[in-house]
Parts: C-alpha cells; sequence; structure tokens
C-alpha cells in the first residue's frame, strides 16, 4: 500500500462538523466562483470572496447632525474594511437623556447640516464599494416638521365618550367628551346610542344588544335624547382627532416632527413632499445612483390610547366590506388599546376582522405600496419592517423590496417564515433582519451568541443581516468608549450593541462579516424550496404563533413551510403547475389550511379563496385541511348568502381526490403520505436540525443549522449527529460541502446515492450550520469527476486527495471502508500519538481603558478565566496565547470554551477563520509553536470605569477557558483501482 507519510500532511482548513453516511468528520478545502448553473461550473471567488451586494449591514446611528463629514468618511473606512456592504443610516440617540446638549435647529435632522453628512456618506461609500440606506425620518415612526397633529397628513385615532341612560329616561347636554384624554381639537364623527345586554358581556367588555343601535342627532354641539323603555343604555360619542404621537426620543427637528397617517394618501405624501423639498439635495440625488441602496421604515409602532384611524375609513370600510361600520363601531372602539364594548362573541368577532382588514388594505396600499412606487423613482428601494399593527404583514412583504424582521421582536421562526412567505410569491430576492438587539445587552453581548441567534432564521428565510448597530464615534456628553444609540438607557445598560473598533472583538470582525456574507451567498443562489405552504386568514407576524403539526412536529422530522395569505394568491406566481403551488419561485408541494389562530381558530374563508382553491386542487396540487371546515364561515360579517356559496364551494373542494380533511393536527402526516407528498428532507429521528433548500439551475443548496426551531415547547439544543437524506435537482448529482467559516468547499468522499436522493450524516453543535451543495462532479473544480466514494468506513475520515481517496484516523488500528464500485478495501494505520491537554501557556493580554491599553504578561500553569486572575479580574481587550508544542504529525486542536471570538496561529503563521461555534482546528503538520488570539467584550472594563451605568453587570469569565488538546491523526491513501 503506497501509504500517505506517517506525520500526516498539511490540512489548512478548519474542521466542519458533517460527517457522511457513518459519521466521520469531514474537512473543507476548496477555491470556488461565480454562482453555479446547470453545467457550468463556479468561477474563482465566488464562495470564498462574496460580493459586496451580499455582505452584512449595519444599522449606522447618528445623534441627528452632530456629526463631522470627515469622521463619517472615515466610519465608512471602517465598515469597508471589515468586509460589510453597507450601512443603514439612522438619527437615533436615546443614550442621551439631557436632550438640552442637542442642538436640533442646526444640526438636527433634514438640517443642512444633516444632509452635508449624508452627501459625505454617500459619496465615500461609491468610493469603496459600498450602499447607503436611508432612514425614512427620525428615530420611529415616521414623521416630518412640516405637520401638526391637527394637520389632515398626521397621525389620527377615533376617541369616544359614552353615558349610561335609563329606559325612558332622557340625556340633555353636552356630547360626551373622549374618555381617554388626548389632543384638544377634535371632530365628532357620530353618535350613537345602544341598549345594555349583560348576556353579551365579557369580564372586560360591556355587553351591547347590536339589533338596537341607532343614530342620535346632534345640534349646537349638545344632545337631547330620551332612550326607548325597557333596559338600561348607552350613549356613545365618536370623536376623530391627532394623536399628537412625535417620532421616538425627540426633538430631532425644529419644528417638531409630528407622525404622518399612515392609512391615507396625505400621509405618504407628506413624507414624500418633505424629502423631495428638502433631504434631496442635487448632490444626495446624483449619489444616490452611485451608492444609494434602500429607504427603510422601522417597525411601525402607532401609539394611540384609542382606536387607530383615518379620515375618510366610513366610506372606504363601505366600499371595500359592502356594509357600513357605523352599527359596529362600538365593538371595535379602544380605551386605552382596550376594547370597550362587545356584541355576541362570533359576531364581535367578525366586525374587528373586517375593521382591520380594511385598515391593512389602507395601509399596504396608500403607504408601503405608495412610498415603493416613489422610492423607485428616485433610484432607491423600499426596505421596511412590516408589522406593527394589526395588518397583514404577509401581503405586506410581498410589496416591499425587502421585507425586515428582528430579534429582539420575533418570538420564533415562524414569525420569519410569514415574512418568507410574502417574499417568496411575490418573486423578491432579499429578506433582511434587524439582528442581535438585546435588552441590557450593552457591551456584555458576544459573537458566539448573536450567530447562535440568526443560524435559526436563515433556515427559516432570513438572507441578509443589518447587525443592530455600529454608533457614530461621539456625541455631545457621551463617555468612554464613545457615543452608543441606546447606552445608557434609563440611566442603566441599555440594548445591545455598539459594534466597531471600539469593542476588542472588531479584531476578528472579517471572519465575522466572511461568515455572514457566505451564508448570505448561498441563501440568495437560484429560488427557494418550501415544502408546504399554510394558508393563514389573518396575516399577522411577530407574534410568535406557529402552525398546527408543522412547528412543533413537522420542523423536528424534516418539513419546511412558510405563511401565505389570502391577497398573495391573486399574484401571478400564485398558480399550480406539475402538482405543485408556485412552481417558479417556492414550487409548495401541498397546501395546509386550519382555523384563524388569532381569532378563536375558527375556520373562516372568504367565497373567493374557496374557489381558488377549488382550482388549485382540480389542478392536483395536494391540500390539507384540519378543522369543521364542513360547517366554514365568511371571516368578516357575512352579507346575505354568504357563507351558503362558501360552503358550496367548500363541499366541491372537499370532493376533489388531492384534497384531505383532517379533524387532530395528529393526522396531517398521514393525509400528507396519502396525498404522495414528502420533505426535501428525511431523516429517522426527531431533532433540532433545521434547514433551507435553494435550487439554482441543477445545482441543489442545503443550509443546515442545529437551533431552536420553537419557543413552546422549549426543546433543548443538543448536538446532531444522525443520518440525513437530502432531495436532488440532478441524478447525477453529487455532495460538496462548503466551509462558510474559511471560504473552503470540497468534493464529499462518503455518502450513498439513491432515487430519494443523497444520504449523508450531519454532525452539528448546537447552533451551529453548514452548508451542503448536490451538483454535478467537477461543479466547484474540486474533487475527481468519474472516480468511485465511500459508502462506508469505520474510519473518522474519507477524503479525496488529489483525485483518490484518503482515510484518516486518530488510534491505531485496521479500518474497511466499502466503495461505491463494490469494492471493500482494509487500511492499516499504525501507530498514532495520544491526544495532548495542553494547560501551560504564556498570556499577553492588551488590557482596554480609557487613557489607553496597558500590557500584561503572565505564566499560565493551567487555562483560568480572566476574572479569576487578579491582575485581570476586571479587564476587557485581547490576549495572545502561547505555547510550545512537538508536533510531527497532523493533529486537531480543540479549543473548548472561548470568551469572545479567536484567531489561531501555527508557527507564527495565521491559519484560516476558526468556527466560533465548534472551535476544533486543523493545524497540519510540524508544529511547534501554537498561538491563540482571544478577543473579549468591554464589559468587565467598563463595570469599573462607568459603576454608575455599568456597576450591576456581574463579572464574566474571559479568556480561552478550554479544556485544550491536542489530537493527532494519521491518513492513509485507498486505492480503488489498483493496476493488474
Amino acid at each position: 500500500m503506497d501509504d500517505l507519510p506517517r506525520r500526516g500532511f498539511l490540512f489548512t482548513a478548519t474542521l466542519a462538523s458533517v460527517t457522511l453516511a457513518t459519521g466521520s468528520p469531514a474537512s473543507a478545502t476548496l477555491t470556488s466562483g461565480s454562482p453555479a448553473s446547470a453545467g457550468g461550473a463556479p468561477g474563482a471567488g465566488w464562495f470564498a470572496r462574496p460580493r459586496r451586494a451580499v455582505r452584512p449591514m449595519v444599522r449606522w446611528w447618528w445623534p441627528d447632525a452632530h456629526v463631522d463629514p470627515a469622521e463619517i468618511r472615515r466610519e465608512v473606512d471602517v465598515l469597508a474594511d471589515a468586509g460589510f456592504g453597507g450601512a443603514e443610516i439612522a438619527a437615533v440617540h436615546h443614550s442621551i437623556r439631557d436632550k438640552s446638549v442637542l442642538d436640533p435647529a442646526r444640526h438636527g435632522w433634514g438640517t443642512p447640516a444633516w444632509n452635508a453628512a449624508v452627501e459625505a456618506a454617500l459619496d465615500q461609500a461609491a468610493r469603496r464599494g459600498l450602499t447607503i440606506d436611508l432612514t425614512i425620518g427620525p428615530s420611529w415612526p415616521a414623521a416630518v416638521p412640516t405637520i401638526t397633529p391637527e394637520h389632515p397628513a398626521a397621525v389620527k385615532e377615533l376617541a369616544h365618550g359614552s353615558v349610561t341612560v335609563a329606559g325612558g329616561g332622557t340625556y340633555a347636554g353636552e356630547v360626551p367628551p373622549p374618555a381617554v384624554a388626548g389632543h384638544p381639537a377634535r371632530t365628532l364623527l357620530l353618535v350613537q346610542a345602544a341598549r345594555l345586554d349583560p348576556a353579551n358581556s365579557t369580564r372586560k367588555e360591556t355587553g351591547l344588544d347590536p339589533a338596537s343601535v341607532v343614530r342620535v342627532p346632534v345640534s349646537g354641539g349638545r344632545v337631547d335624547w330620551t332612550a326607548p323603555a325597557g333596559g338600561e343604555w348607552v350613549l356613545i360619542a365618536y370623536w376623530e382627532r391627532g394623536s399628537g404621537q412625535r417620532p421616538e426620543s425627540g426633538p430631532h427637528t425644529v419644528p417638531e416632527a409630528y407622525v404622518v397617517d399612515h392609512f391615507s394618501r396625505a400621509g405618504t405624501r407628506a413624507v414624500i413632499d418633505y424629502w423631495e423639498s428638502t433631504l434631496l439635495t442635487p448632490a444626495v440625488r446624483r449619489l444616490l445612483k452611485r451608492a444609494g441602496g434602500a429607504l427603510f421604515e422601522d417597525s411601525i409602532e402607532i401609539e394611540s390610547d384609542a382606536l387607530p384611524w383615518t379620515p375618510g375609513l366610513l366610506a372606504e370600510f363601505e366600499r371595500r366590506r359592502g356594509y357600513s361600520l357605523a352599527p359596529y363601531l362600538p365593538v371595535v372602539v379602544l380605551a386605552e388599546e382596550d376594547p370597550v364594548f362587545a356584541y355576541d362573541a362570533v359576531l364581535t368577532r367578525h366586525a374587528r376582522k373586517d375593521y382591520w382588514d380594511t385598515v391593512s388594505e389602507l395601509f399596504n396600499e396608500h403607504h408601503f405600496g405608495m412610498l415603493r412606487d416613489w422610492a423607485h423613482s428616485i433610484g432607491l428601494e423600499l426596505r421596511a419592517q412590516p408589522y406593527g399593527l394589526q395588518t397583514d404583514a404577509i401581503a405586506a412583504a410581498a410589496i416591499l423590496d425587502v421585507p425586515e424582521g428582528e430579534s429582539l421582536g420575533f418570538k420564533n421562526l415562524d414569525d420569519y417564515r410569514c415574512l418568507a412567505g410574502g417574499r417568496d410569491l411575490a418573486g423578491r430576492e432579499v429578506m433582511s433582519c434587524e439582528a442581535g438587539a438585546y435588552a441590557g445587552g450593552a457591551y456584555t453581548t458576544t459573537w458566539t451568541k448573536l450567530l447562535r441567534t440568526v443560524g435559526g432564521a436563515y433556515a427559516a428565510g432570513l438572507n441578509q443581516t443589518v447587525l443592530h448597530g455600529f454608533s457614530y464615534a461621539t456625541a455631545p456628553g457621551a463617555a468612554w468608549p464613545g457615543f452608543a444609540a441606546f447606552t445608557p438607557y434609563s440611566g442603566t445598560v441599555g440594548y445591545a450593541e455598539s459594534w466597531g473598533p471600539r469593542q476588542p472583538t472588531w479584531r476578528h470582525i472579517a471572519d465575522i462579516s466572511g461568515y455572514f456574507a457566505r451564508i448570505h451567498q448561498i441563501l440568495r443562489e437560484g429560488v427557494p424550496r418550501a415544502d408546504v405552504a399554510v394558508l393563514r386568514q389573518t396575516g399577522y407576524t411577530k407574534t410568535g404563533i406557529g402552525a398546527a403539526w408543522f412547528t412543533a412536529s413537522g420542523v423536528p422530522t424534516g418539513w419546511t413551510h412558510q405563511f401565505i395569505s389570502a391577497p398573495l394568491l391573486d399574484l401571478p406566481s400564485a398558480r399550480v403547475s406539475g402538482r405543485r403551488l408556485a412552481p417558479s419561485g417556492p414550487a409548495y408541494k401541498a397546501l395546509f389550511v386550519e382555523g384563524d389562530r388569532f381569532n378563536a381558530s375558527e375556520c373562516t374563508m372568504t367565497v373567493a379563496v374557496a374557489r381558488r382553491l377549488l382550482s388549485y386542487a382540480r389542478s392536483g396540487l395536494p391540500i390539507v385541511l384540519l378543522g369543521a371546515w364542513q360547517s366554514a364561515s365568511v371571516p368578516g360579517v357575512a352579507t346575505e348568502g354568504e357563507n351558503e356559496r362558501l360552503r358550496a364551494a367548500l363541499t366541491d373542494l372537499l370532493a376533489e381526490p388531492s384534497v384531505r380533511l383532517v379533524t387532530d393536527q395528529a393526522e396531517v402526516p398521514v393525509a400528507l403520505a396519502t396525498l404522495g407528498v414528502r420533505p426535501d428532507l428525511r431523516y429517522a429521528t426527531t431533532s433540532t436540525l433545521l434547514a433551507a433548500r435553494r435550487v439554482a439551475g441543477d445545482v441543489d443548496y442545503y443550509y443546515l443549522c442545529n437551533g431552536k426551531h420553537t419557543e413552546n415547547p422549549k426543546p433543548p439544543v443538543t448536538p446532531i449527529d444522525h443520518d440525513v437524506t437530502l432531495a436532488r435537482t440532478s441524478r447525477d448529482g453529487v455532495p460538496y460541502l462548503l466551509n462558510p467559516w474559511t471560504g473552503h468547499a470540497e468534493r464529499l468522499a462518503l455518502y450513498t446515492a439513491d432515487a430519494d436522493g443523497i444520504r449523508l450524516r450531519v454532525k452539528l453543535r448546537p447552533g451551529e450550520s453548514t452548508v451542503l451543495a448536490i451538483g454535478h462532479p467537477g461543479l466547484f473544480g474540486t474533487g475527481p469527476v468519474n472516480e468511485p466514494h465511500a459508502i462506508s468506513t469505520d474510519a473518522e475520515l474519507v477524503r479525496y486527495d488529489r483525485g483518490t481517496l484518503v482515510v484518516r484516523a486518530s488510534r491505531t488500528g485496521t479500518y474497511t471502508t466499502t466503495l461505491s464500485n463494490g469494492r471493500t478495501i482494509t487500511t492499516v494505520i499504525g501507530a498514532v500519538p495520544e491526544p495532548v491537554p495542553l494547560s501551560s501557556w504564556q498570556l499577553q493580554v492588551e488590557d482596554w481603558r480609557p487613557e489607553g491599553t496597558t500590557m500584561h504578561q503572565l505564566t499560565l500553569d493551567q487555562l483560568t478565566p480572566w476574572s479569576d486572575i487578579p491582575d485581570l479580574a476586571d479587564t476587557s481587550g485581547i490576549g495572545l496565547y502561547t505555547t510550545d508544542v512537538q508536533l510531527e504529525c497532523g493533529a486537531y486542536l480543540e479549543l473548548g470554551t472561548v470568551t469572545d471570538t479567536c484567531r489561531v496561529l501555527a508557527n507564527g503563521r495565521p491559519l484560516p477563520p476558526v468556527n466560533q461555534l465548534n472551535p476544533v482546528v486543523d493545524l497540519g503538520r510540524d508544529v511547534r509553536t501554537l498561538q491563540v488570539e482571544v478577543a473579549t467584550p468591554l464589559g468587565n472594563r467598563l463595570r469599573v470605569t462607568d459603576p454608575t451605568v455599568y456597576g450591576g453587570l456581574p463579572r464574566q469569565p474571559y479568556g480561552l477557558l478550554g479544556p485544550v488538546r491536542l489530537v493527532p491523526y494519521v491518513e492513509a491513501r485507498l486505492h480503488p483501482n489498483p493496476k493488474p
């Protein structure tokens, strides 16, 4: 046998945790290039050096225009050098409690100073190849200084006042004023009376008789009305008024800005007019064509103690719903965000549903639709967080160029899957995330925490990370280490995180940004695939409410799903071909419909949707309905004969052979199986594995992550080590491992292939992720084309080296490998050194302090957290651990626990980036000196330098904690086709 040298060989990639067929760990070595397509190989740099457009972004916080254009340019350079693709400029300064130090007249949002800074950012971004997104207004929600609360374009609310009147009694007096105080300028909309009906009362709502509602005349601001005899009555007055809401943490402008009406064209027009007249200077307009990315709007946090409203809503409601809202106003009004009156439960629920559906349509059409079209006219896309109100965020995601979620507010992965459904049915490419905002996490958040947070979100459709955030260097009154938008917050530790050069971990930022970029690159290739579309009657997100069976049981067994809502069924892509819904996009294999999870799980559906589903079923789409759909009703207040028409359509639907009706969610998988529907991923156990699939021509890309898929129940995330079968587009496709940390890839040598796809073993630590591709041999210019592969082995690893197979083992022994050509090869591995624990180190620490850095030199006989070393107890900074080794053969370096980021050097030479969630590095051979560079958060230092704010932080165990050990290995080459 032609063995490899006993000392091993240089293998420069990090250890990736994917094992194939029998469980051996596989490593990755690669070069790659342009996107893969049918019959073509990627060009150089495509995966290793992702294009700027897929690189992560930051939310760039400015203290309004208290900025210097020269510093702005420098910070653009910092971001470019760190591997980011762009920044979103936001005027935010919640950390500045004393607003008197600010000068909104000269340095506010929209001033000449602001415009000059924006011009500098755009110009420098264009020079460095970055894009700049512009936030729609100062802070949030969208607001402009050209309106007052009384202005027709300002945000409105409907307040109510009421008084009880005994049956037969008379009320004579002024119209009842609003029960909830608000802006004094108000307009009376209507006065009604209704008889109290205790049978309809709830714990918080006063019951009314809907048949008794009458309009009460008003004269000169007074009411003179006698109640009919019998029972007790309530007189209700409805007042339309401006809420007077201003953007958060102002003032940002002079005069002060007020929030616009998000439901009217007038409100959106006020935003557009202000931008056109004040913000879009000739230079900004010109630079947007070179460096402009998107107009951005944060979550729609309309704050009102009364009912969100817009002038003309009564007319719009009647036009869209086909009946008058007036008789139902009592059950839709709110006081301090809570409903006040109720009819019977079903009628109340349906009336409120119709109200919010109308508001949702107005919001999506008059705000997002109008803003998107205008943004396009000035060379920008529209990116927004389409939630915060009870509106259809799924439909909004189809309107936006880039829908965005957030890691702070989203309660589980289904919140992302809602936005992904809208994006994918509309044929958009990107869904972004405001990532890494943690309450009380300022200067203590680790990159490993953030990586675990977004890991699962990538499997749910995320493919752009907007880090929260990057603060401008300084601001009036800011203490070391500089201005941070959200800390201090109310005098104490604020929201995470102000990333940037002020953080020691920025030393390793290129490794982090490169990882994000490669994940984004893969998750934008080709088109998405999902197994099932879940049709929602109410398209909310940021709720944490998932889908029956799929969320709790389907995902852990390999199923993938997205949510869609009724408006999406009108999109051109929402057609059925080849038993797939949206065949050119997510190509759903089945449609699942259950009761409305936001409205008592009632089985409701419009007649139009029922008829659309019938057409889908007749085209062969498998459909599973859960619940009592034979007796379904329309979701709003039914018009005459509407429920009968719905049930007739559903009767026809349920008679179709591609439709199954189940009464218990445990029957869902059986129904899918009888319809011939199977997931793209299959494995024989329940697992915390999460996956996303993309298809580009005949190449399949799989993103795999070991993460938490739901919050309720709360399964522990434990290491994954099991076989997975992956569907493939090409019958000849072979698997490749793409390492998102190093940018390397290699053809995998250990797997089985059959009619179901590629079966291999996946091994991932909690939070860890990896990427697989399945395509033609030679796809990435790596690995053999016609050589056999291994289908089983008891060695630790089988890989290709120079076109032939190599086995690796860390223990002496005889190993058997079976190949795809039927041959079985026995390999003898001779003496392999035992694993070597590494506990003695020289440690040099760069201690970060307000006055500069201080150096510490220590000798460690055992690895100890800095917090347990007196000289380092409150130290934050960068530590360099050095030790000498005698390594003749190849070996893995297992680092154990590290806080926070790290890099490894062998013989003074930097190795490729370390997988921060599984810090195991392949060192190669002939190593004499090992160095591990560790960077920490700033929290331990801040707790003593600024104890008023950060003194309550517990001291954290920073540094290389281990246990650290070397695990030697030896390799031997196989000869599957020996010559005679």
